[in-house]
């Protein structure tokens, strides 16, 4: 029983330990899709210092099954993309708008220390874009893309 207790408590731990995981599906014709994933590629991942961007080219038939289990969770009637999945939530199509809702979604599980480094993160960003990117390159390999490990048909 005392093993069980633990591996719940560290399973909560490491959810708040870890930010939001986001999987993103995309169809690379979508213009909305294009603005979505610039927003994760040039500002999210900066932001936020753990978070992972996992995308899904939901035209590919071998990511079909997921994306439809995709909509049916998230109660979606529509194939529209993008869907982005983030922790609990979910968001269909992407407008500027959204990106505050996005940043809620993703702080959700954030513990206080990861919030501010996000907001300093994010005011470093907007003082001195070019250098804060260059001085974090390795922020791009939190963006993985589904589409190198199925084989397109």
């Amino acid at each position: 029983m005392k093993i069980l207790q633990f591996a719940f408590l560290f399973m909560g731990f490491m959810s708040v330990a870890n930010a939001a995981n986001i999987t993103i599906f995309y169809s690379p014709s979508c213009p909305h899709c294009h603005h979505a994933r610039d927003f994760f590629k040039n500002d999210l991942i900066y932001e936020y210092d753990d978070l992972v961007v996992n995308e899904v080219n939901a035209t590919l038939a071998g990511n079909r099954a997921e994306f439809l289990d995709t909509l049916k969770k998230c109660e979606y009637e529509s194939g529209g993309v993008p869907v982005m999945v983030i922790g609990e939530k979910c968001f269909q199509g992407y407008a500027d708008r959204l990106r505050d809702d996005i940043r809620k979604a993703i702080e959700i599980d954030l513990s206080d220390a990861q919030k501010q480094s996000a907001a300093e993160n994010r005011k470093s960003l907007g003082e001195n874009r070019d250098a804060f990117v260059s001085a974090h390159s390795e922020r791009l390999n939190a963006i993985v893309n589904k589409d190198d490990t199925v084989k397109k048909n």
